[in-house]
């Protein structure tokens, strides 16, 4: 019997880093990763990086832009890279504010040279596409130097969230438990609005999992969405990044918290889908509390009238976490996500 030959090591990657992750100081950079084209024969694909380092310490890891229509996380960051001081830094602070570089550019949520979603491609592959080459580096290169990690999101050109920060709910294994503890911990430091317990309906190929099976401490947001920012959201993700950090030893100061109402995303009954296309009228607003069967919005054809428009139900009890945007749906669309309140 012929046993099964050894799958091939991976290639180097082909991105290159500008900075020097050893040394101290603050270094503003960019990951170079060659893209050729039409219009750039020997052209590159430029990420900028920012590398903080002050004394002994973890390295927190910190990325907004995963999605490029989303900006809370890129601002809060911008910002960071401008006033860290490496004196205040009890170890390494590396920024990313715009990781999905290309879509950040476009205002869009998946590459616009390849549609990649960033966010679905992890662990990547150093020969895959731009998308996946962004992947790869971020998994074999960024994530093992990392101890921590603070991935920005807000709900892009399609959903507006309530301003929440959360972690995941991990499967039972070695260790899962501890990591788990600790990144609801530091959820809590973050101080947003809302904190949420989130299990996802679709985790394959996300930053989150691959991070979290690497046993890395890791921690989202949710922060407003609509294709914009607003200056409560901005401020939620500028104070809740230092507060973050500080709790998580990377970073000297003391810390702002702001009271935070805790929530719960256990199941798929959470999420609300439109079977059909239509222009959507809510019934609820942001922030309501429904109850199961309770109709959260209303979907009319709008091809004609004289059509009864058909109501979108609440899966389970709760309070309304998200909802869709703009005002026209697609079979298939998510409309509204339910959370349950928790006591902690």
């Amino acid at each position: 019997m012929v046993s099964p030959a050894e799958p091939p090591p991976l290639k180097p990657s082909p991105v290159s880093a500008s900075v020097d992750f050893d040394a101290k100081g603050v270094q503003h950079g960019v990951l170079t990763l060659p893209w050729s084209r039409d219009d750039s024969a020997w052209g590159s694909v430029l990420i900028p990086i920012t590398v903080i380092a002050g004394g002994p310490g973890p390295t927190a890891l910190l990325v907004g832009g995963n999605h490029g229509d989303e900006y809370e996380g890129p601002i809060a960051l911008y910002d960071l890279a401008l006033a860290l001081d490496p004196a205040e830094v009890t170890g390494r602070i590396i920024l990313l504010p715009t990781l999905n570089a290309p879509a950040f550019a476009a205002g869009t949520r998946t590459s616009p040279i390849d549609g990649g979603n960033l966010n679905r491609a992890f662990p990547g592959r150093p020969d895959g596409t731009v998308t996946e080459k962004i992947a790869d580096y971020v998994t074999r290169t960024l994530l093992p130097m990392a101890d921590v990690v603070l991935d920005f999101h807000s709900g892009g050109k399609t959903l507006d969230f309530l301003p929440f920060c959360a972690a995941h709910i991990l499967p039972d294994r070695p260790g899962a438990a501890e990591q788990e503890a600790r990144a609801f911990e530091l959820v809590e430091a973050f101080g947003a609005p809302y904190s949420v317990r989130m299990l996802e309906i679709d985790a394959e190929g996300m930053f989150d999992t691959t991070a979290e099976d690497m046993g890395k401490v890791f921690v989202t947001t949710e922060l407003g969405g609509a294709g914009t920012a607003r200056a409560e959201t901005v401020e939620i993700a500028r104070r809740g990044c230092r507060n973050l950090l500080i709790a998580a030893g990377v970073l000297n100061g003391t810390a702002d918290p702001a009271p935070t109402r805790w929530l719960d995303m256990p199941d798929a009954s959470c999420f609300v889908f439109s079977e059909e296309a239509g222009l959507i009228r809510f019934l609820v607003d942001l922030g309501a509390q429904v109850d199961t069967g309770q109709p959260v919005a209303r979907i009319y054809p709008h091809g004609r009238t004289g059509q009864p428009p058909r109501d979108l139900r609440a899966g389970r009890s709760g309070r309304l976490v998200a909802r869709h945007v703009p005002g026209l749906v697609k079979p298939g669309d998510c409309v509204a996500v339910v959370a349950a309140e928790i006591d902690s």
